[in-house]
């Protein structure tokens, strides 16, 4: 791979409090780390070993099949994952509209009836029917088992003479950085970045 590539690719940003913040260059990264503004983050069983510039140059070479950045005295491992020193805070994200997150707001259980499910037997219900004017957001759809939603119908609960265990509201929990990840940086990312929060978007296709 060309050192302009290199240079290029993808590193993890962590804040002070290692919540996943940001992506940059593995460029941004080593100035980050040379000017003694981040430590690289290196996974050491489980545990987290973090390093300085001069901790991290000096490691490098006990892993002389991983790849590096080479100048004319030393060669520096390329980092995966870096720690800001000063920076503590989260970002402003909402979340996401997900069948994922829908079943984690209402914990796999049946707002109707309350039976604690898996997810491959719970559907996702609107309270106030489309056909009725219902909308699909967050404060119209809730979890429901099969016998539920059959017994429910294309009815309000009301009208079916049933009654919600908990008002649906939109979640005010954050998820955390919405990034893609790949399999060759899934491994030293996987602690930081909770993978299934990030689905696509769910619009009026839900039923």
């Amino acid at each position: 791979m060309s050192a302009t590539l290199t240079l290029t690719q993808n590193v993890l940003v962590l804040n002070r409090l290692w919540q996943a913040v940001n992506i940059c260059t593995v460029k941004r990264a080593l100035t980050l780390l040379f000017l003694g503004h981040a430590h690289v983050v290196l996974p050491d069983g489980k545990e987290f070993q973090t390093y300085d510039f001069e901790g991290w140059r000096g490691v490098s070479d006990a892993f002389p099949d991983e790849e590096a950045v080479h100048s004319v005295s030393f060669k520096i491992r390329i980092p995966k994952v870096i720690l800001l020193l000063v920076y503590s805070r989260t970002p402003k994200k909402e979340v996401k509209f997900t069948r994922h997150n829908i079943f984690e707001r209402d914990r796999n259980t049946c707002q109707y009836c309350g039976h604690v499910c898996d997810r491959t037997e719970l559907n996702l219900d609107h309270v106030v029917p489309r056909d009725q004017g219902g909308p699909t957001v967050w404060e119209n759809i809730v979890c429901s088992c099969i016998e539920c939603n059959t017994h429910k119908g294309n009815r309000t609960p009301q009208q079916a003479n049933m009654h919600l265990i908990r008002k649906p509201r939109r979640p005010k929990w954050q998820p955390l950085l919405q990034v893609t990840i790949n399999k060759r940086t899934e491994d030293s990312w996987k602690h930081f970045i909770d993978l299934a929060y990030w689905h696509v978007e769910l619009g009026e296709e839900i039923r």
